[in-house]
């Protein structure tokens, strides 16, 4: 599988704990952190869920 590199743009104050516990397990617990994961569905939707909050690096 392919994989995906994953950043935090924006800071998780004020978000909500489901979605500080969803970047926890990306791996992103600091602004500008670049965590690499396969691409599969799971991966995939908790990028979804925190999309607001991370963005997708080539």
């Amino acid at each position: 599988m392919s994989t995906i590199k994953i950043k935090q743009i924006k800071s998780r104050i004020g978000a909500p704990a489901n979605q500080k516990r969803t970047l926890d397990a990306l791996g992103l617990r600091k602004m500008n952190r670049v965590v690499e994961h396969e691409c599969t569905p799971s991966i995939l939707g908790m990028v979804n869920k925190v999309k607001h909050l991370v963005a997708i690096v080539k």
